[in-house]
């Protein structure tokens, strides 16, 4: 009997058990009703809010103007370095010019790298529907002609240096030695004058620069120059244009209809976005790196029209573009295998390991005939060569009987290097940087300096493995004020936390074990672009590239979940508060999943505040689950329904403050937030 009473308690729990799934499938059935019936209007009403994105468009568009027109009347001499009139008489007056002191050489430069950095700015700033293909290209080839003059210029200023070593001698060794530095670049220029063989190294004691010379050299007519430029005029332009993933504008009321396209038929929109590719072509993008200054554009700025069907075409303007950058990167991958990949293992990968803390021109030169006095006259002989490099090794020797050249380079304090940097040196002929040829290197960690012995002399970088932060291990984006937030993201080695104000924001701290670090860069008010090149350029990289999906650990997302999920959340990042969760990694691909609180105080969130939702672009719920529950599941919150917009599930349980600032919150905030969150891709690379 006691088996069959069993039997009978199992049906009775089945059936009940049944019964209750019955219940809970009608209950879901109501409220994907509900949200399907109010679908409509709420994606409306987002609309109406999204208004905002465009207005900003406009208001850059409009700011871009203006800055033109005002640099216009300003009339400071300075030429427009999108005018290519005024930039090639700049270049001619300048190539003209006779002047080769270095003092006014290194001030011109600095007013060259001005010029640089503005065409830089705008080849990465200015939307693909306002620049045309012409003026990419025209703006590329003045970068690398005022790259080049440049470097022309610092050469003539060494000559003109060395042709009066010998005023310069210093008392203890009878040879000349000099450092002559600013901001941007240093000069260490050493001449062999008395050539004896004790003093053939030389440790320059401002820069903590130095080298070791073989013998032969050592009693030789030349000169050693360590050229440090801060900056990278050496790597290929397209490493400097990389713009973050592009977005048009989405609009709400498109998506009804678009959106199911985009998120079952991928290789549709493969194919579309085929037609007008983000990538540069591959016979312009060959493995080592050489590009031709036209196959920049693909990473600088153009963009897929994925959705550029009949009908749609004239609403063009305010659809979701997602270029192929984002699209699923196992997409990607598959037709990336397509480049060929690097075969020679001494060939850096620039899209792995990156220059920090700029360039070393490391040259053994002829030295010049020297400057004579005769009673009140200065005579020197004019050589038609300009500055001479010294063959060294020389041409007939056999490569073992050439002794190595011994360096020492102290490195620059403005940089992060998290693990000892990578050596490597530029090929000029592969237009590659290279490691082979560099031996014995050591790093000293305590003085900061590293040393190497190379069989020639090279340009040198120092570089580190631009993923190395990646993934993150935690995010957080608060409200501290009326159009004011911070963003703070916990990378492998350090914390970055960055302010936002207005349409600007300013990196307020990067720490590192605790200490902060980076004053130089810290506390000052810039744009998103800027921010992402101050903090690329010293070595802390949390902006994922087109490629990073290839050597970091994604946490992969459907593109549509994760650019909806940015835009909706700046949206509303004057009053809430959002913050990474662990479960997002467990709620698969098409949906994210992260923390998020009402917060209209200044101070920090407390943990009892937070709650989670799940959003999947089309689809916004609030969980049951908390940060610390056993495991995920997607059950909803007692009481709660499904909303079409994140905007909407929040405003159940916001309060009427809250909602009043996201109505009032500024366009030009919100669209700054959206910026960094997209460039900084949190909800994947965490």
């Amino acid at each position: 009997q006691s088996s069959e009473e069993a039997r009978l308690q199992a049906q009775q729990e089945e059936a009940a058990r049944l019964e209750k799934e019955r219940i809970e499938q009608e209950q879901m059935e109501k409220l994907e009703a509900k949200d399907q019936e109010r679908r409509e209007s709420e994606l409306a009403e987002l609309h109406s809010l999204e208004q905002k994105f465009l207005a900003a468009q406009q208001w850059k568009t409009d700011y871009r103007a203006h800055a033109k027109w005002e640099h216009y009347l300003s009339c400071d001499g300075s030429p427009d370095p999108t005018v290519l009139q005024e930039i090639n008489a700049f270049m001619s007056l300048w190539r003209e010019d006779q002047n080769e002191d270095i003092q006014l050489v290194m001030e011109k430069g600095e007013q060259v790298l001005n010029l640089i950095q503005k065409l830089q700015f705008l080849l990465l700033d200015t939307p693909p529907n306002e620049i045309t293909e012409k003026e990419t290209v025209q703006y590329q080839e003045s970068i690398l002609e005022l790259q080049n003059l440049l470097h022309q210029k610092y050469n003539g200023a060494t000559e003109h240096m060395l042709k009066a070593a010998n005023m310069h001698e210093d008392s203890d060794t009878g040879n000349m030695q000099a450092v002559i530095k600013d901001k941007n670049v240093t000069f260490c220029i050493w001449a062999n004058l008395k050539k004896k063989v004790r003093f053939k190294n030389h440790m320059f004691c401002d820069t903590q620069h130095g080298f070791d010379l073989p013998k032969s050299l050592a009693v030789s007519s030349v000169a050693v120059r360590i050229l440090h430029t801060h900056y990278d005029h050496v790597s290929p332009l397209w490493l400097h244009c990389q713009s973050v993933p592009r977005f048009e504008v989405l609009d709400s009321k498109e998506l009804t209809q678009h959106s199911k396209g985009s998120v079952e038929e991928p290789e549709e929109e493969e194919k579309k976005a085929g037609e007008e590719p983000d990538m540069p072509a591959e016979e312009e993008t060959c493995s080592d790196g050489r590009k031709s200054a036209i196959s920049v554009k693909g990473n600088s700025n153009s963009i897929a029209d994925i959705n550029e069907t009949g009908e749609e075409t004239e609403k063009k303007s305010e659809i979701l573009d997602i270029p192929s950058q984002v699209q699923d990167p196992l997409m990607q991958e598959e037709t990336n295998e397509k480049e060929e990949a690097i075969t020679d293992e001494n060939i850096v990968d620039l899209q792995q390991f990156v220059p920090v803390g700029g360039v070393y021109h490391i040259d053994v030169l002829q030295l010049p005939p020297q400057v004579k006095q005769i009673k009140d006259w200065s005579m020197v002989e004019v050589l038609d060569g300009g500055l001479e490099a010294y063959p060294y090794p020389p041409e007939e020797a056999e490569d073992a009987t050439c002794p190595p050249v011994r360096i020492t380079l102290r490195l620059s304090d403005n940089v992060m290097y998290f693990e000892d940097p990578v050596i490597a040196r530029w090929d000029p002929a592969g237009q590659q940087w290279r490691t082979d040829g560099i031996s014995n290197i050591t790093y000293e960690t305590q003085e900061g300096s590293i040393t190497f012995e190379m069989g020639a002399f090279y340009t040198i970088a120092l570089l580190q493995d631009a993923h190395l932060n990646m993934p993150y291990q935690a995010w957080e984006l608060r409200p501290t004020g009326m159009d004011e937030a911070l963003l703070t993201v916990t990378a492998v080695f350090a914390t970055i936390q960055i302010q936002i104000k207005g349409n600007r924001c300013m990196l307020s701290s990067v720490a590192v074990e605790e200490k902060d670090v980076l004053s130089h860069v810290t506390g000052k008010w810039i744009s998103p672009l800027d921010l992402r090149a101050v903090l690329k350029k010293a070595g802390v990289n949390i902006f994922p590239g087109e490629y990073s999906h290839k050597y970091v650990s994604v946490n992969k997302k459907a593109p549509l979940a994760e650019v909806r999920a940015y835009q909706q959340m700046a949206l509303v990042a004057s009053a809430f508060a959002f913050a990474w969760s662990k479960w997002n990694l467990e709620a698969g691909q098409e949906q994210v999943v992260f923390k998020v609180s009402e917060h209209l105080k200044a101070d920090s969130v407390r943990g009892k505040d937070w709650s989670l939702y799940m959003f999947n672009g089309q689809k916004a719920q609030k969980l049951k689950i908390t940060e610390t529950s056993e495991a995920f599941s997607e059950e909803l919150e007692e009481g709660s329904e499904f909303h079409s917009t994140l905007y909407h599930m929040l405003k159940d349980f916001a309060s009427k403050e809250a909602i009043d600032k996201v109505e009032t919150a500024s366009f030009l905030f919100i669209d700054v937030v959206y910026q960094l969150l997209l460039a900084t891709r949190v909800l994947t690379y965490s």
